[in-house]
Parts: C-alpha cells; structure tokens; sequence
C-alpha cells in the first residue's frame, strides 16, 4: 500500500489575503458561475490567483502551479469583470475605507489626470497610438480618484487620445459611479471644451 504524501499548505505570496480581508469581499465573491459545471476551486485561491498576476504582472500562463489552472482564474476574471463584480468589490472597499478616514462613502470631490506608457511590441496597433507631448508610443490611462486619492474610474485609450477627450469619457463613467462628484481638479492638459 503506497502512503499518500501529505499535502502542505502552500507558503503564502505577499498578494495573498489575509483572513480579515477575505471575511470582507466573501459575500461579494459569486459561489459559482451562472451556467457550466459546479465549481472544484477554493473561490478565495482564485482571487489570491487573480491578485497575483496583478500584484506580478505575469502573464495569466505563468501562474504558479499552486494557484488552480491558469485557464479558469482567468474565465473567472473575465466573467467577474463582464458580470460588475469586481467594481462592486471596488466600490464597496473605497467607500468602507473613506467612512473609515470620517469622510462621506460618496465623494463630493476627485482628480483627473492621465498617464502615457509605452506600449510592449505584443500590444497591436489598434490600441496604441503616439503621444506627441510625452513621446511615447503606447497607452494612456486616464485616472479619476476621490479627494483621498482611492480609484474611481480607470480608462485605457490609445496614447494619441488628448487629455481633455479622455478626461471627458472617465468623468462621464466617474458620474455614474460617484454621482455626487461636483467638483474635479485637473491640470492645464484639460483646459478648452473639458472645462467648458
């Protein structure tokens, strides 16, 4: 008779949750996908997995194999982001973190601004795009954050989107997350028909 190895737990990543954090987002994290088999993975190991190839920047194929298959972390990640969970999970910890700073869950006041960075040869033409002021050819993400600098909206456009035309399309995706947002700094990139 072969003795069966004892499974160890897995010494835990830096991007791992701890057990506050999960009690947390648990009840926000679906059992099972609509449809399809019934789930075999630990949901909070798919989190911990989809936290990690953000935390790391790896590719979702060289996820560690102590993680489930690469393959359904990231189904789960793409159903999560179609269906609205992750920015329900977003929401919910930026408003408990400003009601935990005394400030109102809704913010009256944000921050726009954006970010070029240079594209990896991998990114297509299609998405990228050159940014004259910065010179760079790539991406830009145009942030908008509370007064306490927590995310509100993130917006990846080509670089060759203007500040003021991507700052038009986050503010207007901002309003339907925050709709109390009444007032918006931003810098001179912005000024002309955004400020009008």
């Amino acid at each position: 008779m072969v003795a069966r190895k004892k499974r160890r737990k897995p010494t835990p990543y830096p991007s791992d949750l701890t057990d506050a954090q999960w009690e947390l987002i648990a009840p926000m994290v679906p059992t099972a996908l609509p449809g399809g088999r019934p789930a075999i993975h630990d949901r909070r190991r798919i989190v911990e997995a989809i936290l990690y190839v953000n935390r790391t920047g790896c590719s979702w194929r060289q996820l560690p194999h102590d993680f489930p298959p690469w393959q359904t972390v990231f189904g789960y990640f793409q159903r999560w982001n179609e269906s609205g969970v992750t920015d329900r999970i977003h929401d919910a910890l930026r408003a408990k973190l400003r009601d935990r700073s005394g400030r109102d869950p809704m913010a009256s006041a944000g921050m726009v601004d954006a970010q070029a960075v240079k594209g990896a040869d991998t990114v297509g033409t299609e998405t990228r795009g050159w940014d004259g002021a910065k010179r760079v050819n790539g991406r830009k993400r145009h942030v908008v954050t509370d007064s306490l600098g927590l995310l509100v909206v993130v917006l990846v456009t080509a670089a060759s989107v203007q500040d003021r035309d991507g700052g038009r399309l986050a503010l207007s995706r901002a309003k339907t997350v925050m709709p109390s947002m009444v007032m918006v700094w931003a810098d001179g990139g912005y000024a002309g028909r955004l400020v009008a």
